[in-house]
């Protein structure tokens, strides 16, 4: 399957722990697609910010259920979502994640 990098990386996940990962230990978090392996995350996120990719860790998120207040008590249902967490060279950086905080 030929995908180009806007279908693989989906968006950027920020969060706290997000952004430690980033400034301490280069390490990036991306929402992907649910058929991305390791090798199109890792092509997808050094040709769409040119940077060297050390290691891609990924993460099946299941689908969480909570209830809704509003609603009496109806069930809420959260979809599941692919998860990769991008480790670059020492040095290389992504501009998304600079200055968030």
């Amino acid at each position: 399957m030929n995908s180009s990098v806007f279908d693989i990386l989906r968006r950027p996940v920020i969060t706290e722990k997000s952004n430690y990962q980033a400034t301490k230990l280069h390490q990036y978090v991306f929402e992907v697609a649910s058929f991305a392996t390791r090798e199109q995350v890792k092509t997808a996120v050094e040709t769409a910010f040119d940077v060297d990719v050390v290691r891609v860790n990924i993460i099946n998120l299941p689908a969480k259920s909570g209830r809704n207040s509003r609603t009496r008590g109806l069930a809420v249902r959260a979809s599941g979502y692919k998860k990769a967490i991008v480790t670059l060279k020492p040095g290389d950086s992504i501009p998304v994640f600079e200055g968030v905080e």
